[in-house]
């Protein structure tokens, strides 16, 4: 069976540093699985890794989508798995890293994801939603797929709508569409390792000095760049963590520094969540990185899980 690895983890894990060492190692290329990462022109406040420190490894899936658009996991399956058939075919490892546990497991199931055809459908119910309330969308939804109208939150229009679609597009609502597609054996079977710290402190303190260390390495600037362009303030990228909260301070609502303490929170709160995620797959394999281990004592353990597995 091909070798395909991923490396999973909360933000500031250490996760690139460690891919980078098993690449160099295993013939590997990397595939990007971070669903900030794919924008283009914010490489400071997603942790973009530089061109220093990929070290010569082939990088995928990095800034492949203007700010202003907005990604999906489906639009990322589509982009990142034709990547890993073609690095598979010539032979080498596809090494897939990141903290978006959502696009992991979709691209690893090899997700058929509902068709998104350009009908005119999706406009009518947005301009539904805009003249009469999203509730009208929610009540068309009630009456096709009662599961889906429970349990999406009036405020998150974009799935409503999208609920909807694919009703109409298909005639299957998306509650059945989802279960068919679990149903479905997975695409590819991997390795999967999930980095963390032994002690949560440890990893929040880490994340505290990444924030300190892109506010000091221009994230400011980079904001600011993107404003001066246009960028909408209210799209998918700008409402990321490390910039809605400086687009605020940057209007007067706090000061810089305020800004900087909620990045940190929010962050912390972030790789708590990451967390529970991945500790709900049992295929995972834990990396417990203890205080001061360094990324290389980290890959010697990885390379006895490696070494079993091709037993």
């Amino acid at each position: 069976m091909p070798q395909i690895i991923t490396i999973a983890g909360p933000t500031a894990s250490g996760k690139t540093a460690l891919s980078i060492l098993l690449a160099k190692e295993m013939d590997g290329e990397i595939v990007s699985c971070d669903s900030m990462q794919v924008y283009k022109d914010m490489d400071i406040g997603t942790a973009k890794p530089t061109p220093e420190e990929q070290a010569g490894i082939p990088h995928h899936m990095l800034s492949v989508a203007e700010p202003w658009e907005d990604f999906s996991v489906s639009r990322y399956c589509a982009m990142a798995d034709p990547i890993v058939e073609d690095i598979l075919r010539r032979g080498k490892s596809p090494i897939i890293v990141g903290g978006t546990g959502l696009y992991m497991d979709a691209l690893i199931r090899g997700n058929a994801f509902a068709p998104c055809p350009s009908t005119g459908r999706r406009e009518e119910l947005e301009a539904l939603a805009a003249s009469q309330g999203i509730e009208a969308v929610i009540e068309r939804l009630r009456a096709v797929d009662p599961g889906s109208a429970a349990r999406l939150h009036p405020s998150d229009q974009k799935r409503i709508i999208r609920a909807m679609e694919v009703y109409l597009e298909t005639g299957m609502t998306i509650t059945e569409h989802n279960r068919k597609t679990q149903e479905i054996p997975p695409k590819y079977h991997p390795i999967r390792f999930t980095l963390t710290d032994r002690q949560r402190q440890t990893l929040y303190d880490r994340i505290d000095r990444r924030v300190d260390a892109m506010v000091e390495a221009g994230l400011i600037d980079e904001i600011q760049g993107l404003l001066a362009r246009g960028i909408p303030e209210k799209c998918t990228a700008m409402q990321a963590i490390g910039y809605k909260e400086f687009v605020a301070a940057l209007h007067g609502a706090c000061s810089l520094e305020e800004a900087a303490g909620q990045v940190k929170q929010s962050s912390r709160r972030y790789a708590k969540r990451q967390l529970t995620w991945f500790r709900r797959n049992p295929e995972n394999i834990w990396l417990i990185r203890e205080d001061g281990q360094t990324s290389m004592e980290i890959l010697d353990s990885a390379r006895q899980y490696l070494r079993d597995f091709d037993k």
